[in-house]
């Protein structure tokens, strides 16, 4: 389409600068074409911090309104609130308005249906778009939203994932200006935990940054709260918290990576044989954990939608990504941000192990970069020139996303972001951290261009 607007509608959502592109009439627009496309009948809506999330949700409604739709707000909440009270309330769809971890002046929408399935381009999201941007009918500016609340009860539904005592542990938690503030306050209210909080209210202004823990620049002062505090655990979440995380007690920032093997681990233990959903950019830590304890490790292309999808057709337990959203077939195959941290901290309480010590012999044995950022001219171009560097060497190549290719002591995964003009690059070795520095290094010179700040190299 020739429709500026047409950018805004991405693989798995719809995020967009605001007020141009993404503005109260094309939320109005998104809404009219999303209920009548699927014929819905009930709606809930919510919303993260950003200043622009009220008008957008107000206009957003008023074109689910305009359908017959009923609409019911959950106000200020995550993500995966939404995905909660979509089966709580039995609705026909949700959507909530969020632009996760992007700048201040982004925002977006995250729509799903019954049953809180998502709606990506394979399902119904390019039709929305057509519609979107095709129906010229006169829209009114805003809705007026029916308040509803269902946050105790997924506060009961979270606390039913831990099945045994937790000690008193001290956390350090950083809801970094999020959404995730009061939703934590009222869980840590029903746990024994000693809490130290660092920018817990809400703010769209984001007076401490983004809420983007995955950049480097933003763990700093998380990192060292847990160590001045002598914390067990520091945790922090993106802005609609749906990704939670981990600091173990030293302070160190504990790559998403070795959580999916952790947490797959816990599954497998209470699950034996159970299915593993795992994305391309990381593997080889998750398949050994997964075929040690008699699992099945299933690999998915990344991206919220096409993991969920994956783990349904299989009905897998357990899904993760390296990125830091977790899924799980308890909670309606949705991602998380509380319950994997409820999760190790159970772990935590029962093996009397700080965090550093549950994973100090994964991370020696599957040294990583961590994931490293480049802004390219031509994404395409600089793909091929690695893959032609590789091509004879390599014992495997898969463009299951993006390029991997795989040889006898290290791999690598670079694969185009779904949402930003960027190349993505992650490498993993088998127990030799200098070779895989070395290669990373010798990648990033392949692809021609510089790490953009917030990389973790």
């Amino acid at each position: 389409m020739d429709d500026p607007r047409a950018a805004c509608f991405k693989a798995y959502d719809i995020r967009g600068h605001v007020p141009e592109p993404l503005d109260t009439d094309l939320a109005a627009r998104i809404g009219r074409a999303f209920a009548e496309h699927f014929n819905l009948k009930t709606v809930v809506v919510g919303r993260d911090m950003r200043l622009s999330g009220p008008a957008l949700i107000r206009a957003v409604a008023a074109g689910l309104a305009f359908t017959g739709a009923q609409v019911m707000d959950l106000g200020l909440c995550g993500t995966e609130e939404v995905y909660h009270a979509v089966n709580h309330l039995g609705c026909d769809g949700g959507v909530m308005v969020t632009a996760s971890h992007n700048p201040a002046d982004y925002n977006g929408f995250k729509l799903v249906l019954e049953g809180a399935r998502p709606v990506s381009a394979d399902t119904g999201l390019l039709d929305i778009a057509r519609r979107t941007l095709t129906d010229k009918r006169a829209l009114p500016a805003a809705a007026v939203l029916q308040p509803v609340e269902t946050r105790d009860a997924y506060v009961e539904q979270m606390l039913q994932h831990v099945n045994g005592t937790l000690r008193s542990l001290k956390l350090v938690a950083n809801p970094g200006n999020g959404a995730a503030g009061p939703l934590l306050a009222k869980l840590f209210a029903r746990l024994p935990l000693q809490v130290t909080w660092m920018h817990r209210e809400p703010d769209g202004h984001f007076p401490n940054g983004v809420p983007n823990p995955l950049l480097p620049e933003h763990r700093h002062a998380t990192s060292c709260a847990v160590t001045e505090a002598g914390a067990d655990l520091g945790l922090a979440w993106d802005g609609d918290f749906d990704r939670c995380f981990f600091f173990d007690e030293q302070g160190q920032f504990i790559e998403g990576y070795y959580i999916v093997g952790l947490l797959a681990e816990i599954f497998l233990r209470r699950h034996p044989g159970s299915k593993i959903i795992h994305d391309p950019r990381l593997i080889w830590n998750t398949i050994a954990i997964v075929e040690h304890l008699g699992g099945i490790p299933i690999e998915s292309k990344c991206g919220h939608a096409f993991i969920k999808e994956r783990m349904r057709l299989e009905d897998a337990i357990y899904g993760g990504e390296m990125s830091a959203h977790h899924y799980f077939r308890d909670f309606f195959y949705c991602d998380s941000g509380m319950i994997p941290w409820l999760l190790v901290l159970e772990l935590m309480s029962q093996t009397r192990q700080p965090l550093s010590a549950l994973l100090a012999e994964r991370m020696r044995l599957f040294p990583v970069s961590g994931e490293i950022n480049c802004g390219v001219q031509d994404s395409a171009a600089a793909l091929q020139r690695v893959e032609a560097h590789y091509a004879n060497q390599a014992r495997a190549i898969a463009h299951v996303d993006g390029l991997s290719m795989e040889f006898a002591a290290w791999r690598f995964n670079l694969r185009p972001s779904n949402t930003e003009a960027l190349l993505r690059l992650n490498v993993e070795s088998r127990a030799n951290a200098p070779l895989m520095r070395a290669h990373t290094q010798e990648i990033l010179g392949l692809i021609g261009d510089s790490p953009i700040k917030g990389t973790s190299l």
